[in-house]
């Protein structure tokens, strides 16, 4: 997300660019979404295994299957949830139409409340109400941001989902990259290596939350770290645990 100087951020031709660009869910927040949580669960795998004390192969094996099973579930997931709010959307959409054909007096009121809300009353305010009450598909879109909270233009469901499935497979290799070379480095320095590209992976996409949210890169990429982090240690414990249990 471009971050604009202030002194360039309003002027007249930067206000109406602004305008004219209809608010839409953007893709990093699915990439973002996407690769942490294929980071989380395929490096959970590799410790899984190496708390376990299985081979590299098995490491492999599991956590291809992970990439591409759990990838395609989450992009569907998110896919379903984007085609739910467009498909939500144009329901309401088709309600307000109705309620403008049948009752549009009353539509006319509920703007009226809407922005007196906002501070316009008297003149002021009879003018705001009429100007928006003069386009429909303003008057429409009006309602569904101030009535239903609800963003007049959603993301695209196949982006979303193709989004979430490019990053989760992008981050959910780096893991298990290393393992290629497990007979050349060893089990532990497998591991180790495995631990620290998967370190600088969560740091990398902690940072770009920092970024997108105008927030300490520094203090995203810890949070980040830290979460994934904690998901490995867990594994690792679990596999370490049954490893007592079954005798392995």
């Amino acid at each position: 997300m471009p971050r604009l100087p202030i002194d360039h951020a309003h002027t007249e031709e930067a206000i109406l660019e602004r305008i004219a660009v209809q608010p839409e869910h953007g893709s990093l927040g699915d990439f973002v979404l996407g690769s942490i949580d294929g980071t989380i669960t395929t490096f959970a795998i590799v410790a899984g295994v190496a708390g376990a004390n299985l081979t590299a192969a098995i490491a492999l094996v599991l956590g291809l299957a992970n990439v591409l099973a759990d990838g395609f579930s989450m992009a569907v997931g998110n896919y379903l949830k984007a085609s739910s709010d467009r498909e939500m959307l144009e329901r309401y959409r088709r309600m307000e139409e109705l309620h403008i054909d049948r009752h549009p007096e009353g539509e006319r009121e509920e703007i009226r409340h809407i922005f007196a809300a906002k501070g316009f009353e008297g003149e002021l305010l009879d003018r705001v109400v009429d100007v928006i009450q003069s386009n429909r598909q303003v008057w429409i879109n009006t309602m569904l941001a101030e009535e239903w909270g609800l963003v007049p233009t959603p993301s695209s469901p196949l982006r979303a989902g193709a989004v979430t499935f490019v990053a989760f497979v992008l981050a959910g290799l780096v893991p298990l990259a290393p393992l290629a070379f497990a007979s050349q480095l060893g089990p532990e320095q497998t591991f180790l290596v495995s631990a620290v590209a998967t370190a600088i992976t969560f740091t990398v996409i902690g940072a770009i939350r920092g970024r997108i949210a105008e927030r300490s890169a520094l203090r995203t990429a810890l949070e980040t770290l830290a979460m994934g982090g904690s998901a490995a240690l867990l594994s690792y414990a679990v596999g370490a645990y049954f490893r007592g249990l079954v005798g392995i």
